[in-house]
């Protein structure tokens, strides 16, 4: 059973702990996995009425990085993410349920060029530590799929074999690691 009263806080995304991840099938015979490498974020956690608590990510879109320059480019054009225009993704919650004692939903908007559209993530419960160095560490995992084509990604290319390029399907992976503010601190 968690220990509720230890979740109430605010905390802050440790990007150097955290993974914002996610995959998509390339020529539908394989998997691309790739993440974000700069992002911010912050959840309000209500321990004793998870209900009230709320989370915001906002991520910096020129920092995919699938391993592969080529590619990666590709991502950063216009046929994809345009970095150029849209330079953020957003994610701010509008609703967080605990589902029992090691999983909590969070609902909220995402929104990807200028497009917003509800998800929602199951997270999975960690843990809470402290770390060497006195500061309090909490740790979730979570993970949900969004169709690209919502959000105005929509390029792609048909295959000789039949299919596409790129599947409408993009699987989304959130490992997080976060520390907590200390009281009067600002967030």
């Amino acid at each position: 059973m968690v220990d509720t009263t230890a979740l109430t806080g605010t905390w802050q995304l440790d990007p150097a702990h955290t993974r914002i991840g996610f995959s998509a099938r390339h020529a539908m015979v394989t998997k691309v996995r790739g993440n974000f490498e700069e992002f911010e974020g912050t959840a309000h956690i209500d321990g004793e009425n998870p209900s009230a608590s709320r989370v915001e990510v906002t991520i910096k879109t020129a920092s995919i990085n699938t391993h592969n320059k080529m590619r990666d480019d590709h991502l950063r054009a216009n046929d994809f993410l345009d970095v150029q225009k849209y330079p953020t993704i957003t994610f701010n919650s509008t609703k967080v349920e605990q589902l029992d004692d090691e999983t909590y939903r969070v609902t909220g908007e995402l929104t990807i060029k200028e497009t917003t559209r509800e998800v929602s993530l199951d997270f999975e419960f960690g843990g809470v530590a402290q770390d060497p160095f006195g500061n309090t560490r909490i740790g979730f995992e979570g993970s949900t799929s969004i169709n690209r084509q919502d959000y105005g990604v929509a390029f792609n290319a048909a295959l000789e074999t039949g299919g596409v390029l790129v599947s409408d399907k993009v699987g989304i992976e959130i490992e997080v690691a976060a520390v907590k503010v200390p009281e009067g601190a600002d967030a």
